[in-house]
């Protein structure tokens, strides 16, 4: 029986008895437990690879390795929306979950137009900060050239001002790293950004930013 001809809440089962099974339990080991299910899903219809991932989700909790399974599925991730995409970000409750979803799917789509400008800055002004923050890292797929980002230096800038003022640790935290990632794309326009909301911005932001521009690192050694 092919992988796919299994009901998608059996084969979550099984994914998830084979991460259990582990002797050890770390990133490389689970993401060799994720290669070989994609490999045995490249043909399977993406309805079923979106289906099984809702199930290891919503079910059983996981997150960064049931978000590879769509992402390295050619067919199912070109198959994300904004309906897809809202039900799979929630229950984002901490920085890694939050991370999961916009590194791994949101801003890829938003990346390659699957998802308009306008649900990002719904994100930004969600009552919810860990949304908040996806909205932000969803703009580093936009400037990290190793995912094929080409440097969107409006886009980037437009989240990072709408969430100047959020001085939430996550958030706050999320907005260095957006500024950064596009620091090598356009220094200038991060310099001036800076110097534009150097009254709001939180000094953590200022701090790694201008470390950034200044040295290429955000925490050089002293």
């Amino acid at each position: 029986m092919t992988q796919e001809a299994k009901p998608p809440k059996a084969l979550a089962a099984e994914f998830d008895a084979a991460i259990r099974a582990l002797p050890v339990r770390n990133t490389p080991s689970v993401r060799a437990v994720r290669k070989q299910y994609t490999q045995e899903l490249k043909d399977a219809p993406p309805e079923f690879v979106l289906a099984l991932v809702e199930v290891l989700h919503k079910q059983y909790g996981y997150w960064g390795s049931a978000f590879e399974l769509i992402r390295y599925h050619r067919k199912a991730f070109q198959g994300l929306g904004e309906p897809e995409l809202t039900s799979l970000g929630q229950g984002m409750n901490s920085w890694w979950t939050v991370d999961s979803f916009a590194r791994t799917l949101a801003g890829p789509a938003w990346l390659r137009g699957q998802i308009d400008d306008g649900l990002i800055r719904r994100w930004a002004r969600s009552d919810d900060l860990w949304w908040r923050r996806a909205a932000l890292v969803c703009t580093v797929a936009l400037n990290m050239r190793s995912q094929g980002g080409y440097g969107d230096i409006s886009r980037t800038l437009e989240i990072c001002q709408m969430l100047v003022d959020d001085h939430e640790d996550m958030v706050v935290k999320g907005l260095s790293w957006a500024l950064r990632e596009l620091v090598p794309h356009d220094p200038q326009a991060v310099e001036a950004f800076l110097a534009q909301y150097e009254d709001r911005l939180a000094a953590r932001v200022k701090r790694e930013v201008r470390n950034k521009l200044r040295t290429g690192l955000k925490n050089p050694k002293k």
